[in-house]
């Protein structure tokens, strides 16, 4: 495909098209991911495919170009060099495709678009997400505490980064 932006031995991301946002919208409504990510509409991930400012990419495995996933990288244009993964969802857990897929992401953020710091949210009862963020260097900066909704109840957000320097080490 020529919509492939970066890619690895095993893994490709690729632009989302129209076709895919069904795929995008099942992922994010399953019954496993839906616990640990906002909720969007198809309308908005559509606005979101003709965002200048967001890159939403598919995430397909590479031999079989199979869609396991996808990902919101935003801030592609902010003037501080500071961009924003937004979101990562994979569908086949335990199979290092979300290690993969975060290195994928580095790679656009700081050898692509030059940024000088890549950050992110995770919600706080998501350790496993954590944890892989922290073993691929991300920093934690601090919490946002009880600042989303979910299902009646507050939860807080921890926000994470690694800088350019960090990365390149």
């Amino acid at each position: 495909m020529n919509n492939i932006l970066v890619q690895s031995d095993v893994l490709i991301l690729r632009k989302t098209e129209e076709i895919d946002l069904e795929f995008v919208l099942n992922t994010e409504h399953d019954s496993e991911n839906m616990n640990y990510i906002g909720q969007q509409t198809i309308e908005e991930h559509h606005k979101m495919l003709l965002d200048e400012d967001i890159l939403h990419l598919i995430v397909g495995e590479k031999i079989s170009n199979e869609a396991i996933g996808y990902v919101m990288i935003a801030g592609i244009k902010n003037k501080n060099r500071s961009i924003e993964l937004r979101r990562i969802v994979i569908n086949k857990k335990g199979m290092g495709y979300g290690r993969e897929t975060i290195k994928l992401c580095k790679e656009i953020a700081f050898g692509m678009k030059k940024a000088h710091r890549l950050w992110l949210d995770v919600r706080q009862h998501n350790t496993r997400a954590y944890a892989l963020y922290k073993s691929e260097g991300f920093i934690e900066e601090g919490t946002l505490r009880e600042c989303i909704m979910n299902e009646g109840d507050f939860e807080s957000l921890i926000v994470l980064s690694i800088l350019e320097n960090e990365y390149l080490k």
